[in-house]
């Protein structure tokens, strides 16, 4: 049996690309559309605006088609409340639960459009007391009140903007031909607006970092005040740490490029020196370690959360084994008024932190490898933009370009 509803969606639907994007996923299902009404914007700052009826073979195809049109903004002509489902046990849900995106969500309850808080992409929303939040599902209790099908959510995607700060000077396309110069200055004019109104900044790192000699820029820029959190894994604070300590990183001589003798132990070295400490905090308090990374943000107070892994040696005292407990700590950082991050040569750490950020945080990811940006791209964090270089040479333009800004 045919079904067929009206659905509306609102914005910078042609710059975005999102009613190409609409138009692809009804063809997709194998449904058809008709164009009710289409108001163009006519300036940069006016939306545009379409109403369509989509026609499909059957309920559940259409039913299924309308949750898929949410995520580009598209809902339902009608006002209904959402509809809310109780969980079923800890951590298992209705099946029609709705998947959040990273994007502006707002759920109907009671008749009014309430905003959903701690937006991120892979959760789910519970509605309780005329309130939306976002939770993991491994946070959800058995009678948690659930959002669950497409009925009154509407979803608001991040535009791309013709100026939006500067941060529109890359489309996402992913290309090294850049000129890296005239990108890191307009990453360091957005590092300085962030900060002047009142944002806070947050670096994932990975040890590529310090392989590629970029601990004395990185650390410059820390004691500028451009990075308000570190976060990263266990390798980029042990080889920091063992740079600070023997001036190699993985038992290689960054001032002459080779190995030196017995250098391959000189990272544990470093953690057997952290650990004797007592931790990072008192080795640098008491003088043990004196310059780095990591020193710096001790010294200035930065935040730094250190995720371990299966392959850390050590670890160090700070790094949490937990990986839930990490994921926690890392989502509550960024919820602090993070309105850039800064993304490292870290692939895993920089996928992980994509997954818990709202569109509308401005992301920068740098790396050697395109693939990387590509995957941030892939898995939703479409509001990443990338540098493809190497990030020793990125990170040194950089201190280089805030140190004469201020001069």
């Amino acid at each position: 049996m045919a079904a067929s509803d009206t659905i509306e969606a609102e914005g910078h639907l042609i710059d975005s690309g999102l009613l190409t994007a609409i138009f692809d996923k009804i063809i997709e299902a194998k449904a058809s559309y008709e164009i009710v009404t289409f108001d163009i914007g006519r300036t940069n700052d006016d939306p545009s605006r379409i109403e369509m009826r989509i026609n499909a073979p059957d309920p559940m195809v259409l039913d299924e088609l309308l949750q898929q049109l949410t995520t580009f903004g598209c809902h339902p002509k009608r006002d209904r409340d959402a509809t809310i489902k109780p969980a079923e046990k800890d951590r298992c849900v209705a099946d029609d639960f709705y998947s959040t995106t990273n994007h502006r969500t707002h759920v109907r309850l009671g008749g009014r459009w309430v905003d959903v808080d701690e937006q991120r992409m892979d959760a789910v929303i519970v509605a309780s007391g005329g309130r939306a939040v976002c939770r993991k599902l491994r946070d959800v209790r058995g009678g948690d009140p659930i959002v669950c099908g497409h009925e009154g959510i509407r979803v608001t995607p991040e535009f791309k903007e013709r100026d939006r700060l500067g941060f529109a000077f890359m489309s996402n396309d992913v290309s090294s031909e850049r000129r890296v110069e005239g990108v890191v200055s307009r990453i360091a004019d957005m590092m300085r607006h962030v900060k002047q109104g009142g944002g806070r900044i947050a670096v994932v790192a990975g040890p590529v970092v310090v392989h590629t000699g970029g601990v004395e820029h990185f650390a410059e820029i820390v004691r500028r005040g451009y990075v308000d959190v570190l976060l990263a894994g266990n390798a980029l604070a042990v080889h920091d740490i063992e740079y600070a300590l023997s001036g190699t990183s993985l038992g290689i001589d960054l001032m002459v490029g080779a190995a030196v003798e017995q250098g391959h132990r000189n990272h544990m070295a470093a953690i057997n020196t952290i650990n004797r400490a007592g931790g990072i905090r008192q080795a640098v308090e008491s003088g043990v370690l004196k310059s780095g990374v990591m020193y710096e943000c001790v010294t200035h107070g930065v935040e730094y959360v250190l995720a371990g892994s299966i392959r850390d040696d050590g670890p160090l005292p700070e790094t949490l084994m937990d990986l839930v407990e990490a994921q926690d700590r890392y989502a509550e950082a960024l919820s602090r008024n993070v309105q850039l991050v800064l993304m490292l040569s870290s692939m895993l750490h920089s996928i992980g932190v994509g997954n818990m950020l709202p569109s509308w945080v401005r992301v920068v990811c740098v790396d050697i490898n395109p693939a990387v940006v590509t995957k941030l791209s892939d898995r939703g964090s479409a509001q990443t933009v990338g540098v493809v270089t190497d990030v020793g040479l990125f990170l040194h333009r950089l201190a280089e370009r805030l140190r004469n800004s201020l001069s």
